[in-house]
């Protein structure tokens, strides 16, 4: 086995011992904390900029003078580019290092958002976005496994913890910030932003994370492209589905025909995983952990309903009740603060507790605080009201994301950890795009029944700061509080998934009482 040498540890008086290795590669004694907290930065950075284009949007519609369809690319684009190199890109961790993947990922990020920034076409500005989503996809499975790999498993639901409340802490942070710059300097600072964020990520990172050990694979070719070729049509399939009202895109070539085929060579790839008799891209024996298979299907309804729920909510916040952008992602901060405040004591009792419960809670709470929202979406509702279901979702979302992801890993082999955290995170990004495409054609769907004649363009009802008519709001905000429960009742599948979870190994079963 290949490994990267530790730093040899010395002690005050200039004395080198020599240190102890534990299975992931650190030196015994070692504190993981100051590395977690460095490669968040970087992490956030991603979140914050997942979110904070949505807010763009018309800006930069009109700054490059485009029409809908090519600025709805500079969405979909980075949503491509950063869901489709997943599973390898986790696997590459395990290959040359998570540190280092974490580092070249980040410096693509960094560079791509400056070339957001400068470029002065859409065109310009859809292929950075690709070059932006390919550093997201460098970075994000790095985070889960450097976690896996530097804490023990009784204390890395505490780490998980902090990587859930960055995404809960984002959610509020990019459409706020998104709002305050298009208002301010203008759209293209949202990508000039991440210049010095992303230079003060590196230098952290290259200081704290630790260099730990590789692990000499053959690398499966074959597995690369057909997982990257199946990811792509199934995701570019779903994602541009509704643009295309799921029919013919081009000639024969059809959104049916590239979901189908997506699925296809998809199966092709986990057909050829299970006869790799060498080393496959995507190791099958991963998903023999009950909990770590459960877990991705938790995270697929998770990923899916978070995405899919921010949508009618943002159009009932800015065109029911006119509220500006800015304004809007407001309603999200007892979310964002309750999760952040929470997350640390969501950790410490997913390092002691079994999981199912956890969990199960943290999922459920969450599908209660959609639907209770979906009652409450109403053109005359007080704000006070919309922020009680959102305080709930954030106490739901602290119990959710940091032991759902927790329990995921705990049980993977360490040299499995890069291509464990890939998998988990593509399941995840696939069952946001889900999200997106199913929410859409929910929408259209209830605002055809509610608001007959409505025009299938909504860029007209999103004026910020105005709302719309009386004649129609009821209708709208009818539509979008209908479509809520679509995310509300996905959420119900993650809950009866985590219900079947088995107790982590580290967490010894209770001795039965005498008598």
């Amino acid at each position: 086995m290949a490994g990267e040498k530790s730093t040899t540890p010395v002690t005050g008086s200039g004395e080198v011992t020599a240190p102890e290795r534990v299975p992931g590669g650190v030196p015994d004694g070692h504190n993981p904390w100051p590395a977690l907290w460095a490669m968040v930065i970087g992490f956030f950075m991603i979140l914050v900029d997942s979110t904070i284009v949505s807010v763009a949007t018309p800006a930069i519609l009109r700054g490059l003078r485009t029409d809908v369809n090519s600025v709805i690319w500079v969405t979909s684009a980075y949503l491509l580019a950063y869901a489709t190199p997943l599973l390898i890109t986790g696997r590459l961790g395990d290959r040359y290092g998570p540190k280092n993947l974490y580092l070249v990922g980040l410096t693509v990020f960094t560079a791509a958002s400056l070339w957001c920034g400068l470029t002065g076409t859409i065109t310009g500005l859809i292929v950075a976005r690709v070059v932006q989503g390919l550093g997201a996809s460098l970075l994000t499975p790095q985070t889960m496994a450097v976690i896996t790999r530097t804490f023990p498993a009784a204390s890395r639901g505490q780490a998980m913890a902090l990587w859930g409340a960055t995404a809960g802490v984002a959610i509020l942070v990019g459409p706020v910030v998104g709002g305050l710059l298009v208002d301010g300097p203008g759209w293209e600072w949202i990508f000039f932003i991440n210049v010095p964020v992303g230079v003060v990520a590196f230098v952290l990172a290259a200081r704290l994370v630790p260099r730990l050990e590789t692990h000499s694979h053959r690398f499966d070719w074959l597995g690369v492209a057909l997982s990257a070729v199946g990811m792509f049509l199934l995701v570019f399939g779903v994602q541009e589905g509704e643009t295309y009202d799921w029919g013919t895109i081009t000639g024969i070539i059809s959104v049916p025909l590239l979901i189908a085929a997506g699925l296809l060579v998809l199966g092709a790839f986990v057909w050829w995983q299970a006869r790799n008799t060498r080393e496959p891209l995507l190791p099958l024996g991963l998903f023999g952990d009950r909990n770590f298979s459960l877990a991705n299907i938790a995270i697929t309804t998770i990923g899916f309903s978070i995405t899919a729920m921010a949508f009618p909510f943002m159009l009932y916040a800015q065109a029911v009740r006119g509220l500006s952008p800015t304004s809007a992602a407001l309603l999200l901060a007892p979310m964002a603060v309750i999760s952040g405040g929470l997350a640390p004591v969501a950790g410490r009792m997913s390092d002691r507790v079994p999981p199912r419960g956890i969990t199960a809670v943290g999922i459920g709470l969450t599908a209660a605080a959609l639907l209770w929202l979906a009652l409450v979406m109403h053109p005359e509702t007080q704000t006070w009201v919309l922020l009680l279901p959102m305080a709930l979702m954030g106490v739901g979302n602290a119990f959710m994301w940091g032991p759902l992801g927790a329990t995921a890993t705990r049980n993977l082999p360490l040299s499995s950890a890069g291509a464990g955290s890939g998998v988990y995170n593509t399941t995840r990004q696939v069952g946001a795009v889900l999200g997106s495409a199913a929410i859409a054609a929910v929408i259209q769907a209830r605002l055809t029944a509610d608001l007959p004649g409505i025009p299938r363009d909504l860029g007209g009802l999103q004026s910020s700061g105005a709302a719309m008519p009386a004649r129609v709001a009821d209708g709208f905000a009818s539509a979008m509080s209908e479509s809520m429960m679509l995310p509300a009742a996905v959420l119900v599948v993650g809950v009866v998934a985590v219900l079947f979870f088995e107790r982590p190994g580290h967490q010894p079963a209770r001795p039965a009482r005498s008598g």
